[in-house]
């Protein structure tokens, strides 16, 4: 009986540390309602810029398929992909699949979009200057573009 006892406290125990380890590193955040993607997209602000530091440190979580419109950050933006699979693209070249583990450079003033691929959830860090300007939005990828990704 004991060694059943001993048996089940181990199985809990890296139960847990399994748990642990597949959890977020960051709050999910809370649903975006800005009208500036298709899909669920959650956004938590970690820092805002200030006086010593001049850029935003933001996550975002898509569900699977959930994708940002065409963009352009003023400054650029760099994105560090936590979880899952996604795509970044950038006007006129073709899509890439990015995922965990990656690092993706958006340069100043390039038109871009980004998101969720079908079907995976996908979260980044971003990390974005703000002293050049806030991000300008534009026009919806259109379901043709996110095609060309599957």
């Amino acid at each position: 009986m004991l060694k059943k006892i001993l048996l089940l406290s181990v199985l809990a125990i890296n139960a847990a540390q399994v748990a642990a380890q597949d959890a977020p590193v960051f709050p999910k955040g809370e649903l975006a309602t800005a009208d500036n993607h298709t899909g669920k997209v959650w956004l938590k602000e970690l820092s805002e810029p200030d006086a010593n530091f001049t850029y935003s440190i933001a996550v975002a979580t898509f569900e699977p398929g959930a994708k940002l419109d065409w963009h352009i950050h003023p400054g650029g933006q760099v994105l560090l992909v936590m979880e899952g699979s996604g795509y970044y693209q950038e006007r006129g070249k073709p899509i890439q699949l990015i995922k965990k583990g990656e690092v993706i450079k958006c340069l100043p003033n390039v038109e871009h979009w980004h998101g969720a691929s079908p079907q995976n959830s996908f979260t980044y860090v971003a990390t974005t200057p703000a002293q050049k300007g806030k991000t300008i939005w534009l026009k919806r990828v259109t379901a043709q573009e996110y095609a060309a990704g599957e």
